[in-house]
């Protein structure tokens, strides 16, 4: 549990592609509410050179506290999570640089937000450190970009809407137009390269029944038309259903008995053919290590969309749920996906955990944003543009 610290939040990977755009939001957020932040990363010059972008922003940015840490030493971690309310972090492939951290916090008592999408790492989280992350009384919470707040939060949303104590069956049908940086190409290949697939397959946390005989489950996946929503839907291979999923074992609101299904939605039975050709391609060339480089090499960690492409990205995510006695169409949307409205998700997931304490739900350990932070977090991205709308029902 976290005490008073020197820094309300710390953003360790700041001179990153995704790390400067959360910076100009803690910025821009630090013009209104008061805010003690620091820029952390491994080389203070390139800190540096983030504090001079942010004096477009914050006049006083030459005064914003930096801190140098790296993944690889380990004094710096616990020094950077020690001064800290809340560490939030950019720096992945987490696979491989995300866990010292993570145990930094627990150690010092800093709650922790990542934009992992690596199922492989949030397992090993799970196993290794959610017993001593509960007993410290910190929240570790992964995926606090678009993988996965949209679609946990939204699950959430939407049960909300549905009557208590009854079966609920929930689709989510992602519609999205976005591109990403080189980090999240590289955590994406490095994820499916070697072990790193198959252990993100596995699911340690479904492993003990549920109390009083509740029932968590996939809905089994199918390709099919929707006329509802004007294309076919195909089983959508991320970690978001297993974020939900897990949600759900943690939270009654999801009903006695919770099913659940996640879909990205085409416009033609072609471009459907076209993406998972695609998506079979990378996944298979990603196993054999010299491919693996080579595709490496597509796009260097480092870079991303230039502005303009990321003014014409956007995301939808609709979700239907039934229940015994009611139906309920949903949706969340917003911008850009991957990064203007990942860093606004992240950026106020740690906000949320440093300013919201007294309001968030029970859970600590390794959790999801549903579980530690729930309706909070849900009316702080609300306030920040993200749509959450009931559709019908």
């Amino acid at each position: 549990m976290t005490t008073e610290r020197e820094y309300d939040v710390v953003l360790f990977g700041a001179t990153g592609f995704t790390g400067r755009l959360v910076a100009h939001y803690l910025a821009e957020t630090s013009r209104k509410t008061p805010l003690r932040w620091a820029l952390a990363g491994r080389s203070a010059q390139k800190l540096e050179g983030v504090q001079r972008e942010l004096s477009s922003v914050l006049p006083d940015a030459s005064h914003l506290p930096l801190i140098e840490a790296s993944s690889d030493d380990p004094v710096s971690l616990a020094r950077m999570a020690r001064s800290a309310r809340v560490v939030l972090t950019t720096v992945g492939p987490y696979a491989l640089y995300g866990e010292p951290l993570v145990e930094a916090c627990i150690r010092e008592g800093a709650d922790y937000v990542d934009l992992t999408g690596e199922p492989s790492f949030v397992n090993r989280l799970i196993e290794r450190h959610h017993e001593d992350a509960r007993k410290a009384g910190v929240r570790i919470v992964n995926c606090c970009g678009f993988d996965s707040i949209p679609h946990d939060l939204g699950a959430l949303f939407t049960v909300q809407k549905l009557p208590k104590g009854e079966p609920i069956t929930l689709e989510g049908f992602v519609r999205t137009i976005g591109s990403f940086s080189g980090g999240t190409w590289q955590s994406a290949l490095n994820e499916m390269g070697g072990a790193g697939f198959a252990a993100g397959k596995a699911r340690p946390w479904a492993k003990e029944p549920l109390p009083g005989g509740r029932v968590v489950e996939e809905l089994r996946p199918r390709v099919r038309k929707e006329p509802e929503l004007g294309g076919w839907a195909c089983p959508m291979p991320s970690i978001d259903p297993q974020i939900v999923l897990r949600s759900a074992r943690a939270l009654d609101v999801y009903g006695p008995d919770f099913r659940y299904g996640h879909n990205l939605v085409f416009s033609s039975p072609l471009a459907l053919a076209g993406i998972t050709l695609g998506m079979g391609a990378v996944v298979g060339l990603s196993q054999i290590g010299p491919a693996r480089k080579l595709l490496s090499k597509l796009r260097p960690s480092g870079e991303g969309p230039s502005e303009a492409k990321r003014a014409r990205s956007w995301f939808q995510v609709t979700f239907r749920g039934q229940s015994s006695s009611r139906r309920v169409l949903t949706r969340v949307s917003g911008g850009d996906p991957g990064y203007g409205e990942t860093s606004k998700m992240i950026a106020e997931s740690a906000l949320c955990l440093a300013f919201d304490r007294d309001r968030l739900p029970p859970h600590v350990g390794v959790v999801t944003p549903a579980a530690g932070m729930g309706d909070p977090l849900i009316e702080r991205l609300q306030a920040a543009g993200i749509r959450f709308e009931l559709l019908e029902g």
